[in-house]
């Protein structure tokens, strides 16, 4: 039997302690494991600052613009865990999207993602030139999952709000093998009702650099205060020791 999360040893380093936890709840989920590497969580994020001080187990690299090589290498470069790569699905399609993924797959990816409206055509050319699976997102329950998988979709990606839950759950009766990445939201609570749906893995969205910063703004603000006064006090403690100092640094340079 194994442990629970909360026997297991953890060790952490002073800078570090302040990175991203992802909720507990998310530890729960069976994973899915991919080319080696089980994976529960996935960060949704192309923030490096917040890829490398996190502590989910992939990156989820999509972003509202179309794809771009240097900026999936980037990723990929920085990240010290296996990197989702988005390839297009709206405006990118076609060749492009092919080697952008042909692309992703030799910079390092761990598999490239591919959003509504891509065609399953295109879907099975991007298949064509690659070993890493192919992602597919997911909106609703209209979605013919089955063309998708007979395309070369390995990994179904639910990102359907807050009815998230109750599209998993669809998708899981019809497909009980599929491996499901879905979105969790905030909570613990609705985490754990994705998971209880049948989603494998757990896809979270970070708080952004300027809500991060906010907070520790706040708190630095109490903490300069307080820095402040434990100086002079320290300095008005030990005033003799400065006095003697001062006297021997004098001498030395005469």
């Amino acid at each position: 039997m194994s442990p629970k999360r909360a026997d297991i040893p953890r060790v952490d380093g002073m800078l570090r302690a302040h990175a991203i936890q992802l909720p507990e709840a998310i530890w729960e989920a069976h994973g899915i494991v991919v080319l080696g590497r089980r994976i529960k969580s996935v960060v949704f994020s192309t923030d490096i600052a917040i890829i490398r001080n996190c502590n989910a187990d992939a990156v989820m690299a999509v972003y509202p613009f179309s794809p771009q090589q240097v900026i999936s290498n980037a990723i990929i470069t920085a990240s010290s865990k296996p990197v989702f790569v988005g390839v297009g699905g709206g405006t990118t399609k076609g060749m492009r999207s092919m080697y952008i993924a042909q692309d992703a797959e030799a910079q390092g990816a761990f598999g490239v993602i591919v959003n509504s409206p891509m065609s399953n055509t295109n879907i099975r050319l991007i298949k064509s030139v690659l070993d890493i699976p192919i992602i597919s997102t997911v909106v609703d329950e209209d979605e013919d999952i089955r063309m998708r998988l007979d395309a070369g979709v390995s990994i179904l990606n639910v990102a359907a709000g807050k009815r998230t839950p109750e599209v998993v759950r669809t998708i899981r009766g019809k497909y009980p093998e599929v491996p499901i990445i879905a979105s969790g939201g905030k909570d613990e609570e609705s985490i754990r009702k994705t998971i209880d749906a049948g989603a494998n893995t757990i896809s979270y969205t970070p708080p952004s650099n300027a809500e991060i910063f906010s907070s520790m703004m706040d708190v630095y603000r109490v903490e300069k205060t307080k820095n402040q006064d434990s100086i002079i006090d320290a300095l008005s403690e030990r005033k003799d020791d400065i006095v003697e100092f001062l006297k021997l640094l004098k001498k030395s340079i005469q």
